[in-house]
């Protein structure tokens, strides 16, 4: 039997528990995959009274949580009581938030869950509890490291039925691209991208488009060196590899219909690059899919929103469409999920 998914809390005074809530409220309808939510029962019977969402909660462990789930929201409690408010983040938030991840993975590892889906955290609010990873993703990998020795290299996939864009440069200011944008960091992009997409998206021969950095690619130098220079020998590496991989392609004929069809997923040089089009095409229900870890994560792609948190204005779709995803990639990754138990202590 598929063990379920594990639900991180997220920022508790976020929308991440009323879209959890409001989810399992709909299980039945939307068909959902079993899943457990780690966090504190009581604050989540607070939120879901709130919320005046009738959902029965039960504390379990995660071996029970499947069978759990047809009567009530499995919860697995890491032990810290949450006092944050919708919408005010408070001492409590950060603790909350880092055991949930730090239990979710750990079951990932024993085998007790098949995938993480990450609710969404508020870096502020960690930063001053002293969290000292820049984001959600470098802290998943440092536990991946911790479990096994070995180093991730984490690469951010936005996916969607429509399309699936990566940012090969994320979050930094977009002067700083040019400097941060190498010819080794798109291919080794490029690498984990294409091996994930066949090991657990099930395509056979990946395709990657590579977006050019510059307007029209470059136009052969006269916009620009970048495009020559860094990101045409990074594909001729890719392909080299025996890579699927075509560009730099200019950008604003990327993200048609027919350009659509012609790829699985595009690599964009810098943030906004990759996420406008993704955005523009599946804003309720894109997922943000973490490749290159030793483990299936899923996250909804949006944040905390605390000004609706509390609500009842959030839209589960985005959640949901990450719990089916997840489901999905965790059935794919079994096999190394049991290579994974087999080599815990």
């Amino acid at each position: 039997m598929t063990p379920p998914l594990a639900l991180t809390l997220g920022e508790p005074a976020g929308i991440g528990p009323d879209i959890a809530l409001a989810a399992f409220a709909q299980r039945d309808t939307l068909n959902l995959p079993p899943f457990y939510i780690v966090g504190d029962p009581e604050f989540l019977a607070r939120r879901a009274k709130h919320l005046a969402l009738t959902v029965p909660i039960e504390v379990v462990a995660p071996a029970a949580a499947s069978a759990t789930f047809v009567r009530a929201l499995p919860v697995v409690d890491p032990g810290i009581a949450v006092s944050a408010e919708p919408g005010q983040p408070d001492a409590t938030s950060a603790p909350a938030a880092i055991a949930a991840i730090d239990r979710a993975v750990a079951d990932v590892f024993s085998g007790a869950a098949s995938a993480v889906v990450t609710n969404p955290v508020a870096k502020a609010v960690l930063y001053k509890a002293g969290f000292s990873d820049p984001g959600h993703t470098e802290y998943l990998a440092r536990l991946a490291l911790a479990h096994t020795g070995n180093p991730a290299r984490p690469v951010m996939m936005l996916w969607s039925p429509e399309v699936a864009v990566v940012p090969v440069t994320i979050h930094v200011p977009f002067v700083e691209v040019p400097q941060r944008l190498t010819r080794d960091l798109i291919v080794e992009t490029g690498r984990v991208v294409a091996h994930d997409l066949k090991s657990r998206f099930g395509i056979a021969k990946p395709r990657l488009a590579v977006a050019g950095l510059n307007p029209h690619a470059g136009e052969d130098g006269t916009l620009g060196k970048e495009d020559m220079v860094v990101v045409r020998p990074a594909v001729e590496r890719l392909i080299a590899d025996g890579i699927d991989a075509r560009g730099p392609l200019s950008a604003d004929t990327m993200f048609h219909d027919a350009a659509r069809r012609t790829y699985d997923a595009a690599l964009c040089m810098y943030h906004d690059q990759a996420l406008i089009p993704i955005k523009t095409l599946a804003f309720d229900h894109g997922v943000n899919v973490t490749l290159g870890l030793p483990f299936v994560r899923t996250s909804p792609d949006h944040g905390t929103a605390f000004d609706i948190a509390g609500t009842g204005k959030a839209n589960p779709a985005s959640l949901v469409a990450a719990l089916r995803l997840a489901a999905r990639l965790a059935a794919a990754d079994r096999p190394s999920r049991q290579a994974r138990v087999a080599a815990q202590p």
